[in-house]
């Protein structure tokens, strides 16, 4: 039996005293707990919490496993959105598959959780962009997912918006690049998919009426195509407008929440140049890097575009007050220290883990622009977020993200 664990393998070192050389199915073991956000799955699952992290852990053949190990290695590397992949057991005795180790990814919800939960706001139009903005991230990769689906992706939070986590490659191939036919391929595979999960869901009655399952599909793909031609396209330029439009496109790009590696401009003779926009394969990140480089909290993009916003704001409040300038990493500290953390730590113990501190926070900014508005005045950040704790978060499901904490073991009664 080996036991492939990627680094630091410290981290997983309690696992090692798992039940290996037994069926998965039939594992005992006191640190066993149920997780209600798991998808559907053709193999056996089991999830297991050591230390304060859950893994998940999934059977299945060798060859699998070690191939979705390496593939799923290969797209965090890429710094892709992706489940963070732990290690990988093989030759187990008695013939027995081997098993794949993932860490949960905490405070996600899978999407039969955020339909039977929905919230306001959260529609199913800004589920499906998150997904499209993941498998084109992928695409772009020469990534080919092979069973994209919203049963095969974990979605957190992202400031009224979602963020999409691939979680299973069993079918996925990496190659230098994409075909049109293997994109294509992966795009009607994801609106088969697509449907026949929303029936699924409409006949739970977890559907909004009047939704079509096939109309949604569809429009999905429309999605898809949308942003895929923004971020990839060949543009006719003239040379007098070649400048302004360059600019153009890249703020597009830019906003859309995607990196440009390279711009090629192309002589078309007499009709000017064509311009090829390379965009760089990466995660979702420019506003979150810049958050983490000065406050070093951990956010999705939109969250940390959100608290940005809100440490300028109160940069401008500081140099108002002191009547000089103040620099970025002096605001950031300040804000941190005097804004961010007392909201944080004001959170009700019984509330804590409904949701993520980022995504706690950047509601409490929302709450206090709907409160200021309501009252003509600016409530301030502390009454805003001691209205929002007593009547807002309580009202979170609080079954609609997990975490360690909250994750149950399985003879609890």
């Amino acid at each position: 039996m080996h036991f492939v664990f990627s680094p630091p393998a410290d981290t997983a070192a309690g696992l090692l005293s798992l039940p290996w050389r037994e069926p998965l199915e039939g594992w005992t073991d006191d640190r066993l707990v149920e997780i209600r956000q798991r998808g559907l799955s053709r193999h056996v699952v089991r999830f297991v919490a050591d230390e304060d992290v859950v893994y998940a852990l999934k059977e299945l053949d060798d060859r699998l496993a070690r191939r979705e190990y390496r593939l799923l290695r290969a797209l965090r590397e890429m710094g892709m959105p992706a489940v963070e992949v732990v290690g990988v057991v093989v030759d187990r005795p008695g013939d027995l598959d081997a098993i794949l180790v993932t860490r949960f990814l905490d405070y996600s919800s899978s999407y039969r959780a955020l339909f039977a939960n929905a919230r306001d706001g959260l529609t199913t139009g800004k589920l499906l962009d998150a997904l499209v903005e993941l498998l084109v991230r992928l695409h772009l990769a020469g990534f080919m997912w092979g069973d994209c689906s919203l049963s095969n992706t974990l979605f957190r939070l992202d400031a009224r918006a979602f963020a999409a986590y691939l979680v299973d490659t069993e079918t996925a191939e990496l190659h230098a690049s994409l075909s049109e036919g293997q994109r294509k391929y992966d795009v009607d595979m994801a609106r088969e998919r697509i449907a026949g999960e929303l029936f699924d869901l409409r006949a739970a009655g977890h559907l909004a009426e009047g939704e079509d399952p096939i109309a949604i599909a569809d429009d999905t793909v429309r999605r898809y195509e949308a942003l895929w031609d923004e971020l990839t396209r060949e543009e006719l330029l003239h040379p007098e407008d070649q400048r302004f439009r360059i600019a153009e496109r890249l703020r597009r790009i830019n906003e859309l929440g995607f990196d440009v590696d390279e711009v090629e401009l192309v002589d078309a003779g007499e009709h000017g140049s064509r311009l090829r926009v390379r965009t760089r394969v990466a995660e979702p990140g420019h506003h979150r890097r810049i958050l983490f480089a000065r406050t070093g909290l951990g956010a999705e993009e939109n969250q940390a575009c959100r608290l940005l916003n809100d440490i300028a704001s109160f940069r401008g409040y500081l140099e108002r007050e002191s009547g000089r300038p103040v620099g970025d990493v002096v605001a950031a500290n300040r804000w941190l220290t005097e804004v961010y953390e007392p909201v944080v730590r004001s959170i009700p113990e019984d509330l804590r883990e409904r949701l993520h501190e980022v995504e706690v926070f950047h509601e409490v900014l929302e709450h206090r622009w709907f409160l200021s508005e309501r009252a003509g005045r600016d409530v301030g950040t502390t009454e805003a977020a001691r209205d929002y704790f007593a009547h807002v978060l309580p009202e979170v499901p609080d079954d609609l993200t997990e975490t360690a904490r909250t994750a149950r073991p399985l003879n609890d009664s």
